[in-house]
């Protein structure tokens, strides 16, 4: 499909020779005589570029501008004079507009900046279909009490500079929580940076947060910025911040106390101007009482607390949930697109979740995959999802002690998984089993973190 042109000139002659140029280039291309005959054709055609005269009778060419920005902001517009000036290129840059040419066009000078206006008119809207794809991934789905109290706190939190401490049960969607706070400060702008503690090995979290310098230790084979650098300006959200080592959170307490860091091996302070967002699916009190968190740490991280709360207690958001997954999952991950009927809904509704929103996710990718018809029925969900006492669905059933046994271990290994977020290492220790145990289970059951 060709790129679309508008061309907006008093002149016959300017028109028609703009005009067999840029269709020579196989542009779509239409033109108008006024500004207010652009306006009228703009919410028609649509172009992505537009040419545009300055000095026109009735509606000239600045004013055409805003009025067009007003209508979209997405094409580009081009002016064009013959009586241009400095002052006359800066308002209209200052108007939005992306280049400036001079009459008479050089055809070498007008085919360039086509190429770039367009390219950058691809880019532009590129960008907004990511961050539309990115806002409806992040995106807080629910209209349950339970959850509007939690956009309240993010409505009048979001805005200021304060520190938020997010707790939840595991997948209850804690990171969707940092987002949105992010999203509405004055840094949705700037850099939002995650960092899961409890998937770094203890050893490295320092380095990962704070950087380090060349040869500072074993592997440190270039200087490397941390996290609060990389973040500066923007927000870091520490995910599963309760995980951290008690070296780590010392460290982490003096850039939240002086706003400055310092890379491991390195002499120089780095002033530092992040928002901190914290999470946690721990009892922070109870780990302050066994000695594994600092409690001068937690008093400046909690500055505002907020609670996500289990899919249990929001299952009136289940439909609406149940639905967003479906679209999304068909539009971004090849998944066969199907709806559910009302009472597979239901079914959906009555079982307890104990995996949060990321069970429900996971329970909605298998059953679009695997239903047979083009609507994913009641008794796909009995006979695809696991029964809500923990034992195996499927066609059949169990029908042998060793098959029980082998599916109840499975179940028991998922659950365990998903209470340590899929740390193995914690896992094995909570479980104490040995870690190489633990991963042969993994590999022989098939196990996989279901995705966020």
């Amino acid at each position: 499909m060709s790129h679309r042109v508008l061309i907006v000139d008093d002149e016959q002659g300017i028109r028609q020779a703009l005009k067999q140029v840029l269709e020579y280039e196989d542009l779509d291309v239409r033109v108008a005589a006024s500004g207010g005959e652009a306006i009228s054709l703009y919410t028609e055609f649509r172009p992505h570029l537009v040419f545009l005269d300055v000095k026109m009778a009735g509606l000239d060419g600045l004013e055409t501008l805003t009025r067009l920005r007003d209508l979209d902001a997405g094409p580009q517009i081009v002016m064009i004079s013959g009586h241009g000036t400095i002052a006359t290129a800066v308002e209209a840059t200052q108007r939005g507009a992306f280049d400036f040419l001079e009459k008479p066009l050089d055809t070498d000078r007008l085919l360039l900046t086509v190429r770039n206006a367009l390219a950058h008119a691809e880019l532009v809207g590129e960008n907004a279909r990511l961050r539309e794809a990115a806002e409806s991934r992040y995106q807080m789905v629910g209209t349950s009490p339970a959850l509007d109290q939690v956009r309240e706190l993010v409505a009048k939190v979001g805005p200021t500079s304060a520190r938020v401490l997010i707790t939840g049960d595991n997948g209850t969607g804690k990171e969707l929580v940092a987002r949105a706070l992010h999203e509405a400060s004055p840094r949705r702008d700037q850099a939002f940076v995650e960092v899961n503690c409890a998937a770094i090995p203890s050893e490295l979290i320092e380095s990962e947060l704070f950087g380090h310098m060349k040869g500072s230790f074993t592997g440190a084979f270039a200087d490397r910025a941390g996290k609060f650098e990389q973040a500066d300006g923007g927000t870091l959200f520490l995910d599963e911040v309760g995980d951290m080592s008690l070296p780590a959170q010392a460290k982490l307490l003096r850039v939240l106390q002086e706003g400055v860091v310092t890379r491991i091996g390195g002499a120089k302070s780095i002033h530092v101007d992040v928002r901190v967002l914290a999470a946690t699916n721990k009892d922070l009190e109870s780990e302050i009482a066994e000695g594994r968190f600092r409690e001068d740490l937690l008093y400046r991280l909690n500055v505002v607390p907020i609670e996500v709360p289990a899919l249990r207690e929001r299952l009136d958001d289940v439909p609406a949930l149940v639905a967003h997954f479906a679209e999304q999952l068909a539009s971004s991950a090849g998944v066969p697109g199907k709806k559910f009927s009302e009472e597979a809904v239901r079914r959906l509704q009555q079982r307890p979740w104990p995996g949060n929103i990321r069970e429900l996710r996971n329970a909605v990718e298998r059953a679009l995959i695997l239903a047979s018809g083009k609507v994913v029925a009641p008794g796909d969900i009995d006979r695809l999802l696991p029964s809500t006492d923990g034992s195996a669905a499927g066609s059949g059933g169990v029908h042998t002690f060793e098959t029980f046994k082998q599916e109840a271990e499975k179940n028991f290994l998922v659950q365990k998984l998903r209470e340590h977020d899929w740390n193995v290492s914690e896992t094995a220790r909570a479980l104490k089993m040995p870690r190489s145990n633990l991963y042969k289970k993994i590999e022989r059951y098939g196990l996989s973190r279901e995705p966020a």
